[in-house]
């Protein structure tokens, strides 16, 4: 049995067999590779585990989703979305049944990818979108405090120099990637000059040996399903809507258009194989993408050595990464805050210009994100308000006009507009039934009728027209509003 061809990886020449770009997407690699490791670690802070998890977990889905995601550049590493879903469970359970439910949590990834959960991204409006990226700025900027606080103050000249580094260097040479200079600089300085300040060793125990397959070790029984199956659920929801959220965004940025079932699919199959490799799970990292497609990155060979250069650091260069200050990566987050924030958004002219209701959808994507530290739950409320604004603004350009015949014997009702739950409860007292003749024409050639309300609302002006002997006639329905007015018509039982 074949996958289906949305599901199937596309086949062809590989971009990255260019030397220029190898360089580029190995240099984009490392800085990304870099970048993970404290974030790693911090993320298994969060979930309660050993960082040696989180860590597994960031090289497993690097590197599996290199060859199984739809969305080339983009980095899928552990998170913290997914730390705190998962959290609960490894504090109550322990560790073993979080590799359990990140695994169940991976075949439901793949289970919706066939179902077509990616093509619910259609229905985000871009006023979600923006919120959503200026809600991850912000996220990123403010995980970045803890290090700036109650630190030497040789910290704050060092992140000085950084940022000078990653903005002034661009300027000059971009043949390598302005993060990786910074990194490299400030490490050299601080170990050379003796300078005693926090670095990536602080931050937790580095693996010293290799992640190891094997399968989780909890009983397999129907309680156990029980018991991982909302948290696994959880976070394949979660991780679907960061994953698709991050790939739309890297389209835009890129000008390019990925295959979003194919990402579904390979988030699926990259945490399924994570789980069986002791990992946390995750999902893709706005933050590390942003470091390598704005370091020049374009294919799946840095998402691929983002990974390896990470393990290879992590296990055989672990007492030079150690050394690495963490005002360096501190710099290399907040520039990447810096450039993911969408400032035009926020810009007096464009405030001027766009409709409140759109400001009001983003500005409620954005507070419940930073308030929750959940992207999943900020996206959710910004669309349901942005549902609710629509279906507010579109009842009320519905329109009812009367035209009475010559001779006095009909009434004519022109209605415009699209007719559903919103704007046709009101429809019923639009209509003058004491008065009219004894014939009224509903004419709905300028109204769609779109669900069951509608129905039920014109279901009940005909009543109320019958039982003073009018006849009503229904015209001018275009054939989906004609289809569902005669299948619901008078089967709608307590409408009216």
């Amino acid at each position: 049995m074949s996958l289906p061809a949305a599901l199937r990886p596309k086949i062809g020449r590989p971009t990255w067999l260019s030397p220029r770009i190898l360089r580029t997407e190995a240099l984009s690699g490392l800085v990304v590779a870099l970048a993970l490791i404290p974030e790693a670690v911090s993320f298994s802070i969060i979930a309660g585990v050993d960082p040696r998890v989180g860590l597994f977990a960031s090289f497993t889905m690097a590197v599996a989703i290199a060859f199984t995601g739809g969305r080339p550049a983009m980095i899928s590493a552990a998170t913290g979305a997914i730390a705190l879903v998962l959290a609960p469970l490894a504090r109550e359970y322990g560790v073993e049944y979080l590799f359990a439910a990140v695994v169940l949590g991976g075949l439901l990834q793949v289970l919706l990818a066939g179902a077509g959960v990616a093509r619910l991204m259609r229905f985000l409006p871009r006023s979600v979108m923006v919120g959503f990226v200026n809600a991850l700025a912000i996220l990123i900027f403010t995980a970045q405090l803890p290090y700036l606080v109650d630190v030497p103050w040789q910290v704050y000249p060092l992140l000085a120099v950084g940022l000078a580094i990653m903005v002034g260097l661009p300027k000059l040479i971009k043949a390598v990637p302005a993060p990786l200079v910074a990194i490299v600089v400030l490490t050299i300085f601080t170990v050379s000059a003796g300078v005693a300040v926090p670095t990536v060793g602080d931050q937790g125990d580095l693996p010293d040996s290799l992640p190891i397959l094997g399968v989780p070790a909890v009983p397999f029984t129907f309680e156990t399903l029980t018991i991982i199956a909302p948290y696994a659920f959880a976070m394949a929801l979660v991780g679907l809507m960061e994953s698709l959220m991050t790939a739309k965004l890297v389209d835009d940025i890129t000008d390019t258009h990925s295959d979003k079932t194919r990402e579904s699919w390979g988030q699926g199959i990259a945490n399924i194989v994570t789980g069986f490799f002791g990992g946390m799970g995750g999902c893709a990292m706005i933050g590390q993408t942003m470091i390598n497609v704005k370091s020049g990155a374009r294919t799946r060979a840095s998402t691929f050595l983002a990974g390896v250069f990470l393990l290879i650091l992590v296990v055989a260069l672990g007492q030079i990464v150690g050394l690495i200050p963490m005002a360096a990566l501190v710099g290399v987050m907040i520039m990447v805050a810096v450039g993911t924030f969408d400032w035009h958004s926020i810009h007096p002219k464009t405030l001027m210009r766009m409709p409140k209701s759109e400001t009001t959808v983003m500005v409620a994507t954005v507070g419940v994100t930073v308030a929750t530290h959940n992207l999943a739950i900020g996206v959710v409320v910004g669309v349901l308000v942005a549902m609710v604004l629509f279906a507010r603004r579109v009842a009320h350009l519905v329109s009812v006009e009367s035209v009475l015949d010559p001779d006095g014997t009909t009434k004519i009702y022109h209605v415009t507009g699209q007719l559903f739950f919103a704007s046709s409860n009101d429809l019923v007292f639009q209509f003058d039934y004491a008065s009219d003749p004894s014939n009224v024409v509903i004419d709905l050639s300028d109204a769609h009728v779109w669900d069951a309300s509608t129905v039920a609302s014109l279901d009940a002006i005909t009543t109320k027209y019958e039982a003073r002997g009018t006849t009503v006639t229904i015209t001018g329905m275009n054939d989906d509003s004609e289809k569902r007015h005669a299948t619901l018509a008078g089967n709608l039982s307590g409408a009216h």
